[in-house]
C-alpha cells in the first residue's frame, strides 16, 4: 500500500519502506546529535521513582496510564511534548496529537518478547531511538487454525523480517505491521545484519555487518484516544 493516505505528509511517503508489508516509514537522522544528547540528559534527570524496573529493561511512563476505561491524562513535559507535536504534524496519527510516551532503556543483552501493542492506542506506533541501534524483529502470530498443525510454531518459523533502527531515527508502524504482526527485540549484545533487514538500503549498514549494541533508550510516542480529564473526576465521590 504505497498510495497516499489522508493526513500523511509527503515527507513520510518519501520514507516508506517498500520492502515491508504495509506500512513502515523510516526516517534516519530525524533528530540531531545535539537533540539526542539533550533528550538522554532529560531521561536520566527524571526522578528515580519515575523508573519502573521490568525483567529485561526499565521504563518511564509519561502522559498517564492507558486503561480500557480511559487514561487519566497528564501533561507531557516540554521536552517530550515538542517531539509528540513534531511527529503528529507529519500526519502520523491522522490529524490527532500524540499524548503518551513510553521511555524504554535497553542495556546490551536486553530485549523484549514478541508482542503487539494492543487496542488501547490509536493503531500507529512511532519510535525515536537514542544512544544505540537495535534490530526490531517481526513475526507472524501463532496460528490457531488447523492448517499449520504439522509445522512447529517456533519464533524461527514465524519470523517475517527485521528493521535496523539506528540512533536518532524515527520509525513509524501502522496498518498490517501494527495490527497483524508481532514485534520484539532479541536479548543479544551483537547483531548480524542479513538480507532480511527490510530497510537496509536506507541505513548506513551492509549485509553481514556485525553491530555491537550499546545502551539504547527509545521514546515510544503514541496517541491514546480514550482519556479522562482530571477535572471530570472532581465531585464524583459521594
Amino acid at each position: 500500500m504505497g498510495e497516499s493516505q489522508p493526513h500523511i505528509l509527503k515527507e513520510l511517503e518519501l520514507n516508506i519502506v517498500r520492502e515491508a508489508p504495509p506500512t513502515v516509514y523510516y526516517i534516519p537522522d530525524f533528530i540531531t546529535e545535539r537533540e539526542e544528547a539533550y533528550l538522554l540528559q532529560q531521561v536520566y534527570n527524571a526522578p528515580k521513582p519515575k523508573w519502573t524496573q521490568l525483567s529485561g529493561r526499565r521504563l518511564q511512563n509519561w502522559g498517564g496510564l492507558p486503561h480500557p476505561k480511559g487514561m487519566l491524562a497528564e501533561s507531557l513535559p516540554n521536552w517530550l511534548q515538542k517531539y509528540a507535536e513534531k511527529i503528529s504534524d507529519l500526519g502520523a496519527f491522522a490529524g490527532k496529537t500524540a499524548n503518551h510516551v513510553l521511555v524504554n532503556e535497553y542495556n546490551p543483552g536486553e530485549g523484549i518478547m514478541p508482542h503487539e501493542d494492543g487496542p488501547l492506542y490509536f493503531p500507529t506506533v512511532t519510535t525515536i531511538s537514542l544512544g544505540s541501534h537495535t534490530l526490531l524483529d517481526f513475526y507472524h502470530p501463532i496460528s490457531t487454525g488447523q492448517d499449520n498443525e504439522e509445522v512447529p510454531q517456533t519464533e524461527e518459523n514465524r519470523f517475517l523480517l527485521s528493521l535496523l533502527v539506528e540512533p536518532r531515527s524515527l520509525l513509524i508502524l501502522r496498518d498490517d505491521m501494527y495490527l497483524r504482526f508481532l514485534h520484539g527485540i532479541r536479548p543479544v549484545t551483537q547483531d548480524t545484519v542479513t538480507d532480511k533487514v527490510a530497510n537496509l538500503h536506507t541505513t548506513g549498514a551492509k549485509a553481514r555487518d556485525s553491530l555491537s549494541r550499546a545502551t539504547r533508550v527509545s521514546l515510544t510516542i503514541r496517541h491514546v484516544p480514550k482519556v479522562i480529564k482530571t477535572g471530570l473526576l472532581l465531585g464524583r465521590r459521594k
